[in-house]
């Protein structure tokens, strides 16, 4: 997989959830509930005056079914309790995850070496403004993308799909990539050599690829480059103001439009990105990620990432 797909995306399900065991929780409240009192109350009323006419009639009375009959009317009819006692925790995660932090795990080695398979992440839902759950609209700024983030996003191709890039270009950069190098708005990159990279994912040829420490206008990061890849973008899709870029056998350049941002993987010559499907909406925006919380295979990869 050359795309960075994200797993576990199912905020709609969860709004449903949250709704519906919301609903019969609320009504259970401030009606059921009622009504099963109002019916113990006459079912108990009934009890003391059948045993105040038989201790009348000089009848000895146990009273200690008493309790146990109105435990009995009060008791929550079995669906009524589940879901009850799920809509809080539900409501919970709802809020959790639509407006402070969300779970992904990285299904494939795009982001490599930044991020690898199999590593869970956490990404902040609020890092660039308040969105509407399910339906991602923006209600409160907060701040906008920079270059150098590692932004989470509905991939436009299939808003259904979450997808994981660096923000390499933001609305009017000029964003060139000639040779495997990139230049934002003029001003060439620099790049520092590194050790070769060990592909750990590649468990057949246990491959290195040649590694780099690239200065993002400010934000350095690692990325790899392989020698034997084509320098040329070959086959990019017919995407929304393709005419803003220009292609050929050395490489691209692309002016990114307003409210729109251009994306790339760490792992350059592995990666289907802006290079190939275009431009990044910012009503498509998901979130900032920035801590790797698990990854079963590589306990000592837990923690933040630039």
């Amino acid at each position: 997989m050359n795309g960075q797909a994200i797993l576990g995306n199912f905020a709609l399900i969860l709004f449903v959830l949250t709704i519906g065991t919301g609903i019969v929780w609320f009504l259970d409240v401030f009606y059921l509930a009622k009504q099963r009192r109002a019916k113990a109350d006459a079912a108990l009323a009934e009890f003391d005056a059948r045993n105040a006419k038989l201790k009348a009639e000089g009848i000895k009375l146990d009273d200690s079914g008493r309790a146990a009959l109105e435990a009995s009317v009060l008791r929550q009819p079995t669906w009524i309790e589940y879901s009850g006692s799920f809509f809080p925790v539900i409501a919970l995660v709802f809020f959790v995850r639509s407006f402070l932090y969300e779970p992904f795990k990285i299904p494939s080695g795009s982001m490599e070496p930044t991020l690898i398979a199999g590593d869970f992440i956490l990404v902040n839902k609020f890092a660039y403004g308040v969105r509407l759950p399910v339906l991602n609209k923006k209600v409160i700024e907060v701040s906008q993308p920079k270059r150098g983030d590692v932004m989470v996003f509905r991939y436009p191709e299939d808003p259904s799909t979450d997808y994981i890039k660096r923000v390499v270009g933001v609305p009017g950069d000029k964003i060139v990539y000639k040779n495997k190098r990139l230049t934002v708005n003029g001003q060439k990159l620099s790049y520092s050599p590194l050790p070769d990279y060990l592909d750990e994912a590649d468990d057949v040829s246990l491959a290195y690829r040649k590694q780099l420490m690239e200065n993002l206008t400010g934000v350095q990061h690692r990325i790899l480059n392989f020698a034997e890849s084509p320098t040329d973008v070959r086959f990019p899709s017919d995407f929304p103001q393709r005419e803003l870029c220009a292609y050929d056998a050395e490489g691209f350049a692309c002016s990114v439009p307003a409210g729109h941002y251009f994306m790339m993987g760490d792992n350059r010559d592995n990666s289907k990105d802006s290079r190939y499907w275009g431009f990044v909406p910012d009503e498509n925006i998901v979130g900032k990620a920035f801590f790797v919380w698990m990854n079963f295979s590589h306990l000592k990869r837990i923690g933040s990432f630039q």
